[in-house]
């Protein structure tokens, strides 16, 4: 029996994960949290009776407990009650869905604590992989991706060492836009870019895939996970999303995970290896796919991908400004008031104006964090 914290249960992962454990007898839930949306969380408490339930919204968070007061489980609130869930003596796996950098204290909690942690957010590799990882291998606790690529990389990664490997590609579908000139990229709509090809993903996360901007947060992310340095990690555009992503070894051997785009693939993988189980849907026809292409990246018009490279190799507190930077520029691109161009500006902005801390703490980092978010979402 696998006893899970999910934080982020009402967001797409967390929705997902809990099909997962609704059809699978050795999966129970142990803690779930939300932020504000109260109404699906007491669906979700009322259905798989956690003993421990967490509202980062402390008003959301009072209304539950009343709603909820003949049930056996407590309430917390805040960033208090995500760390309270992350610990629970009666979890084994915490998986951290939840947005943004509020996701790296109940990480590094859960981690001390002796749990395993299924990572969905980029932000806390990307802000404090050298805070994450370090912690993890002291207390001897493993990080499982669930993010497709780093899933598909973890997998094909079981078969070779670290150092037969030359390279890890990773894939990105391209977006909506892509072929499209940056003349052309200055007159599409937030509507148009919230079109996702072959995903469907939260608002933020669609845009960053737009711009490319997602996937340089995940080379930051697959650095820290795997231990490669950027030069080692490329990435190339795979129209179909068929396949998640490839390891290339010293030999010129090239292993790949292929599958049709399901994120309950990724997640079931995390909580069932280093076994599999048998998981419900279509699978991939190679008689009706007939083609699986590839395409270089374009960084003269996909900017965000050649930006991310930029803060990985500046390193220390660059790549926070890199990513917050690009958050408060797609809440101003989803407002309308700037183009999708615009956030790589804002951007470059954002970077040239910071002075590297080599090794942020986590007060430094939620410092740099809100210092950019302030500045640039308004300007």
């Amino acid at each position: 029996m696998k006893r899970i914290t999910l934080l982020g249960s009402t967001g797409s992962v967390g929705t997902q994960t809990l099909q997962i454990v609704r059809e699978t007898p050795d999966f129970k839930i142990a803690a779930l949290a939300a932020k504000t949306h109260i109404d699906l969380l007491e669906k979700q408490i009322r259905e798989f009776l956690p003993s421990f339930a967490a509202v980062y919204d402390e008003k959301a968070a009072e209304e539950l407990r009343v709603r909820v007061s003949d049930l056996p489980v407590r309430i917390g609130t805040g960033m208090e009650g995500l760390v309270e869930a992350s610990v629970l003596d009666e979890t084994d796996f915490v998986i951290p869905a939840i947005t943004g950098t509020n996701s790296i204290r109940p990480t590094v909690a859960a981690i001390e604590a002796g749990k395993e942690v299924g990572l969905v957010n980029k932000e806390a590799l990307v802000t404090a992989g050298h805070l994450i990882m370090p912690a993890a291998k002291k207390q001897g606790v493993r990080v499982v991706p669930i993010d497709s690529e780093h899933s598909a990389v973890y997998q094909c990664l079981k078969n070779g060492t670290h150092d037969e490997v030359s390279r890890l590609i990773l894939t990105a579908s391209g977006g909506p836009f892509r072929g499209m000139t940056s003349e052309q990229l200055e007159k599409v709509t937030a509507a148009d870019a919230l079109k996702h090809p072959n995903w469907s993903m939260g608002d933020k996360i669609t845009i960053d895939s737009a711009t490319l901007v997602n996937k340089g947060l995940e080379v930051c992310e697959a650095g820290w996970l795997f231990g490669f340095p950027a030069d080692q990690i490329e990435v190339v555009i795979q129209p179909q999303s068929i396949v998640h992503s490839m390891v290339e070894f010293r030999d010129g051997a090239v292993l790949a995970q292929l599958s049709l785009p399901d994120m309950r693939l990724p997640i079931q993988y995390a909580l069932t290896d280093p076994g599999r189980a048998f998981l419900s849907g279509e699978r991939l026809d190679f008689g009706k796919l007939r083609k699986i292409t590839f395409e270089p990246v374009d960084t003269n018009v996909f900017r965000g991908l050649s930006l991310a490279y930029e803060a990985i190799r500046a390193g220390g507190s660059m790549t926070t400004v890199f990513n917050a930077s690009n958050e408060a520029a797609v809440r101003r691109f989803l407002r309308g008031e700037i183009s999708l161009p615009g956030i790589y500006s804002v951007i470059e902005k954002a970077m040239g104006m910071h002075r590297v801390i080599a090794s942020p703490s986590l007060e430094e980092i939620l410092s740099i964090e809100k210092e950019i978010l302030a500045r640039f979402e308004s300007e």
